[in-house]
């Protein structure tokens, strides 16, 4: 889905009109992966949940970047903003926890 509604972007706006929206896009990707070595293979429940808030942050932000150019690249958002939204409890709980 996620891939879906960037290309849904791409596709309306492409890369001049769509540049910030992609950008940002691509940057929450790069959260994204940076959360899982950082928690579960530093074991930084810290580290991972200041990625993990940044990473939210940052969906939320593409997703009303997206609404702009294509309500429907927004709404192919919602079950991921939904998951990490999950996560970030989970990851939130493990640190104080610990």
């Amino acid at each position: 889905m996620m891939a879906v509604a960037a290309w849904r972007i791409w596709r309306a706006a492409g890369f001049s009109r769509g540049r910030a929206a992609l950008t940002l896009f691509l940057v929450q990707l790069f959260l994204n992966a940076l959360w899982s070595p950082l928690f579960f293979g530093m074991k930084r429940t810290d580290l991972g949940l200041l990625d993990i808030v940044l990473l939210l942050i940052a969906i939320v932000w593409t997703i009303l970047l997206f609404r702009k150019i294509d309500r429907v690249a927004a709404w192919l958002l919602a079950p991921y903003l939904a998951w990490v939204s999950f996560a970030t409890f989970l990851n939130f709980t493990l640190w104080r926890l610990n």
